[in-house]
């Protein structure tokens, strides 16, 4: 396993130990093992169905590992459930987006912070929410089901960060959106660990994801087969064969 130069054990926020999950019969996941520092963008590549959604669901408690370990700040909460996950710092932006269609922009960032009741507080990070994304401060009346695809998105992640996350779990933010608007995504990521948010990146798009992450995993089939420094894995004939065309 490779770490970020320079990084020490203390650094570990996220630390995943021999995790398989099951669907039904099927192992999405098979004993894999990562970790996220505190800072980092970690990226997640892999074909579709390789296992990279599952991962962050596991993380997030969405579904439950059938074994293994999930380390988070130090602790292991393997067995917690979903809202004590967000309670403890962890916030899923998840892919689809799965925004609440009838429901305002402005309900929807309130509804993720439901974990929180610190009134005052929650007011002012609406605001840097608007900040982030100008587009739903525009639009903090409209339901949230006449967006567009690209403001869904932004919506999906602005509301995980209500949470106040220390790690954000980010599930194909550039999926089905058009170019200009996923270099826009990119640059918000960019800003998000410009302001210390700690991101595992699941991406389709390997090169934009490898771009702007420290470092990367690749997932084949339920099992991590290749893990690096990102520039590496950028340059890697494997990867770049397989992802990169």
């Amino acid at each position: 396993m490779q770490h970020s130069p320079n990084k020490t054990p203390q650094n570990i926020l996220l630390e995943i130990k021999n995790l398989s999950v099951n669907y039904g019969g099927i192992q999405a996941l098979q004993n894999i093992n990562l970790t996220v520092n505190a800072g980092e963008v970690v990226s997640l590549i892999g074909a579709n169905g390789a296992g990279k959604s599952t991962t962050l669901k596991a993380i997030s408690k969405i579904i439950n590992p059938r074994q293994g370990q999930i380390i988070y700040g130090g602790r292991d909460i393997t067995k917690r459930p979903a809202h004590e996950v967000v309670k403890l710092g962890i916030a899923h932006s998840p892919e689809g987006r799965r925004v609440l269609t009838q429901q305002t922009v402005l309900a929807n960032l309130e509804l993720g912070a439901y974990v929180r009741s610190d009134t005052k507080t929650i007011k002012a990070d609406l605001e840097s929410q608007f900040e982030i994304f100008p587009r739903l401060a525009e639009r903090r009346n409209q339901l949230a089901g006449t967006l567009s695809g690209g403001e869904q998105q932004m919506l999906a992640i602005a509301r995980a960060l209500m949470s106040r996350p220390k790690l954000l779990l980010l599930d194909e933010p550039s999926l089905g959106l058009a170019p200009a608007i996923v270099k826009e995504i990119f640059a918000t990521i960019e800003k998000l660990r410009a302001a210390g948010v700690t991101i595992l990146l699941v991406e389709q798009n390997a090169n934009l994801a490898l771009q702007i992450a420290d470092r990367g995993y690749v997932l084949e089939a339920g099992c991590i087969t290749l893990a690096g420094m990102a520039s590496d894995l950028l340059k890697d004939e494997r990867v770049r064969s397989a992802y990169l065309g």
